[in-house]
């Protein structure tokens, strides 16, 4: 059974850094790309960022790059989402995500969330 859980969320200055993880379980973790997104309230989740398997590839979304690093441990089975100068905008709860195969199909695997909350 596949599980995803995120920690490190938390309160923080405007400027200030959190790392956020997350510890994965219930598939082969170094074969597949993880993502991390986020939702604010009331509204849609978006996708912030991606990485590949092994990890030679990132990708992220325009409104944290250059801020935001991911980053993957294969032994851990962990995925990292380091955010740096944080913004009021970043308040919002991190998802980590896996789009794993099925027997009917891919779908998505969301953790609980962690709450990140960016204020002065």
């Amino acid at each position: 059974q596949v599980h995803l859980v995120e920690s490190g969320g938390g309160l923080v200055q405007p400027g200030g850094s959190l790392r956020l993880s997350c510890a994965a379980s219930g598939f082969t973790f170094r074969n597949y790309a993880m993502m991390w997104y986020r939702q604010a309230s009331e509204k849609e989740r978006e996708w912030v960022a991606t990485i590949t398997n092994v990890g030679g590839t990132t990708n992220y979304a325009d409104s944290v790059k250059g801020r935001f690093t991911i980053s993957r441990d294969n032994d851990q089975n962990t995925v990292y989402l380091q955010m740096n100068n944080l913004k009021l905008e970043d308040t919002a709860v991190y998802y980590c995500n896996a789009y794993l195969p099925t027997a009917s199909g891919p779908i998505h695997y969301w953790g609980q969330g962690t709450h990140v909350t960016v204020s002065s």
